[in-house]
């Protein structure tokens, strides 16, 4: 069974910082390419960032300089290490892995930014 559990949400402050985990089990991690998403309330859930198997890395133009997308194939883990937050970019965030013919999500952690 294919499993993504996404951790290290919460409440931030505006240009505070806060690091998501993905941890994947189920799945040969290292033969997928990881995503980030997120979604804020009534917009459409948008990539902000992805690393490939070989560790190359993209990024929305929005997060580009203070995201930063890495992972560790030893843990079957992806994070999402993300600075100097905005309010605007309150929204739930999902994990995403894409293989050849199929995907999957997580469920999604919280990210508020709020003062």
């Amino acid at each position: 069974q294919v499993q993504l559990v996404e951790s290290g949400g919460g409440l931030v402050q505006p240009g505070g910082s806060l690091r998501l985990s993905c941890a994947a089990s189920g799945i040969i991690f290292s033969n997928g390419h990881m995503n980030w998403y997120r979604q804020a309330p009534g917009k459409q859930r948008e990539l902000v960032a992805g690393i490939m198997t070989g560790g190359s890395t993209n990024y929305a133009d929005s997060v580009k300089g203070r995201f930063t997308v890495s992972r560790d194939n030893a843990k079957n883990t992806v994070y999402l290490q993300m600075n100097s937050l905005k309010p605007e970019e309150t929204a739930v965030y999902y994990c995403n892995v894409v293989f050849v013919v199929e995907e999957y999500w997580g469920q999604g952690t919280q990210v508020t930014v709020s003062s």
